[in-house]
Formats: C-alpha cells, structure tokens, sequence
C-alpha cells in the first residue's frame, strides 16, 4: 500500500514538473461524517449496527482545466494505514473530483463538483464486532459523490475549501448474503492546498 500511494506521489511529482506548475496545487484534506453501510463493520459501531462514522485524511492533487474548472485526485491515507495496522482490514476509497468555481463579489468562490471513484474492502460484515468477527472478506465498488462548497484563501492567498459532500457507493462481493450492498452518507470536507 505504501509502495502504491509514493509511486502515485512520484508520478504526479514528474508531471507537475513537465507542464505548467502553476496549474498545480498540492494539499491535505480532512473528511468527517456518517453512513448507513449495510455490508462492512464499522470499528466505531457496535454488532449489527449497519453503518456508523466516517473520518479520513487525503492527499490532494488539483489540477486547473479551466478558469473556474479543476480536477482533483484525492487519496486517502488515515483510514487505510489505521485499519490495516489496528484491525486487520482495508478501506481504501480514492477518487476523482471535478468542479466548477463561481467567484463572489469578495473574491471567494461556490464550488460544485462531482466526484467518481472506487470502494476497496477486506474484512468482516457489520454483524462483526472487535471481539466477534465474522469472515472477512473482499468487496468492491464505484464511488458517486457530489460536492458542494466554499472556497476561501488566507493572507498569503492559500487556498482552503470547506463543503459538504454526500456520497453512494453499491458494494459488491462473492460473500454469500453480501453479493450487493449499499453504502450512502455524507460527510464535511476542510482542505487545505499549499
């Protein structure tokens, strides 16, 4: 996993240096929310609880279209790095965002974007617990999102995004009972770009 998201760093490093770095901005974003989650056990809920919170932390990498578009790969790196080494799974869920900006009168801006990307999953159904778990188990599915938020920047000009995203991710697996599943939440995002 690690090898992964520095090869993708790396990658995205050599690009940045071949076109115009201006059209380039780095960042790290914090997400916190729920889900209804009918398929994985959440760390956070008890037994047979479908669904519970949502907290990740994810590099960013935008890239400008456009005046008022971009397009932003956002890879989680909190969740992943934490269930793998504390639970025994996985929940990887990176995506890609494309939005369009409308300045306001004060120089800010009202982004609205939409977001795809792919659910990754390895462990236990929801009926699990830390203490009793079930098999665990792969599943996988695409990601659909949309964004709606509030672009500001500091005194230095550094832009911040804070939005809400609501999400829906159909799960699927070879895991009898848990051939399809739904995953539907929301979240509040605040990035940060460098």
């Amino acid at each position: 996993m690690r090898n992964f998201l520095l090869t993708i760093l790396v990658l995205l490093s050599i690009t940045s240096v071949a076109q115009d770095e201006s059209k380039f901005n780095f960042g790290v974003k914090v997400m916190l929310g729920g889900r209804y989650d009918n398929v994985r056990m959440c760390v956070a809920s008890k037994a047979g609880v479908p669904g519970g919170m949502v907290a990740d932390v994810m590099l960013l990498v935008r890239y400008q279209l456009q005046d008022n578009l971009h397009l932003t790969l956002e890879v989680p790196v909190m969740r992943p790095i934490l269930f793998a080494a504390a639970f025994k799974m996985l929940q990887f869920e990176p995506q890609i965002t494309l939005d369009y900006s409308k300045e306001l009168n004060n120089g800010d801006f009202i982004v609205a974007g939409l977001g795809l990307g792919t659910s990754f999953h390895y462990g236990p159904d929801y009926l699990s617990d830390q203490k009793n778990r079930n098999q665990s188990f792969f599943a996988i599915g695409p990601e659909f999102s949309a964004l709606v938020a509030y672009r500001f920047s500091n005194d230095e000009g550094t832009p911040r995004i804070i939005g809400l995203r609501p999400f829906y991710i159909p799960l699927f697996s070879k895991e009898p009972g848990y051939e399809k599943g739904t995953v539907l939440g929301g979240v509040v995002d605040f990035g940060y770009y460098f």
